[in-house]
């Protein structure tokens, strides 16, 4: 189970991390921030709205205290004691009641003022944090259009990695037409196929192609074995003559037969 466990953790992190944007993810970060400074701010406005509705029970307690001052002033100019003692009693109550205030303002007042400086210095943080977000997402963009652009130059990119897996199917595609095409020429050169669209004598003229091609070897042949002293220097069959010149006899062949004839005719005139 542990092992399982381990397992599903790990494909889930990885697939996370693939799924996870920084841009994204400081953009969030910002943003919990910025609520973490509104929820301050609004509690300083709180804690500043009830230390201003302590102040206002403290003035309200004071003018009263004072009016039952001018009261017991009055009561004891007539002559009522009475009076101004009472009066006098509830002035000391309500100066108890603005002691206790006074405490809780003073409270308040720290705690707005520490509030306050806590606020500021979230408010700073936050400013730093957007000025340093904003340039990592300004470097992270730059440095993912310069892979980007690495990667197309490179050709293991998805976008050009399909249009070289393309191009690659088409040369091969296209190699192998040639290679068939090349194929197919030898074999109707050879007579191996018959060409459908020709006459009938084309097999005549391969034939003949077939015999010169022979000869253009042998004549090679021959002068290459003339240039290495093994033979004859080749004579083509125009520089050997047709038929009708090896047919005419040497000179030499001519002139014999006429020797002959005149010795045979002498021992006749002789006689």
């Amino acid at each position: 189970m542990k092992r399982l466990s381990m397992i599903f953790k790990s494909k889930a992190n990885k697939a996370l991390d693939k799924m996870e944007d920084p841009r994204e993810t400081l953009d969030y970060s910002y943003q919990r921030q910025l609520e973490l400074l509104q929820k301050v701010r609004r509690g300083v406005a709180d804690v500043a709205t009830s230390r201003k509705r302590v102040e206002l029970q403290i003035n309200g307690l004071e003018q009263q205290a004072r009016r039952y001052e001018e009261q017991g002033r009055k009561a004891l100019s007539v002559g009522r004691e009475d009076l101004a003692r009472t009066a006098l009693e509830r002035r000391a109550g309500l100066q108890t009641q603005m002691a206790d205030l006074k405490v809780q303002h003073d409270n308040l007042q720290a705690e707005e003022e520490k509030l306050t400086l806590a606020s500021q210095r979230l408010q700073a943080k936050v400013d730093s944090f957007r000025t340093k977000k904003e340039t990592i997402k300004a470097t992270y963009t730059a440095a993912e259009a310069q892979t980007r652009i690495n990667e197309a130059f490179s050709g293991i990119s998805e976008e050009m990695g399909d249009v070289g897996l393309a191009i690659q199917r088409a040369e091969d595609k296209t190699a192998q037409m040639q290679a068939r095409a090349g194929a197919i020429d030898e074999l109707l050169a050879s007579g191996a196929l018959d060409d459908f669209s020709g006459t009938r004598g084309d097999d005549i003229q391969a034939e003949l192609d077939r015999m010169g091609g022979g000869m253009d070897v042998e004549l090679e042949l021959a002068r290459m074995k003339a240039e290495l002293g093994q033979g004859p220097a080749p004579q083509s069959a125009i520089e050997q003559g047709g038929p009708q010149q090896q047919a005419q006899p040497h000179p030499q062949q001519q002139a014999q037969p006429q020797q002959h004839t005149q010795q045979f005719r002498q021992p006749g005139e002789g006689a």
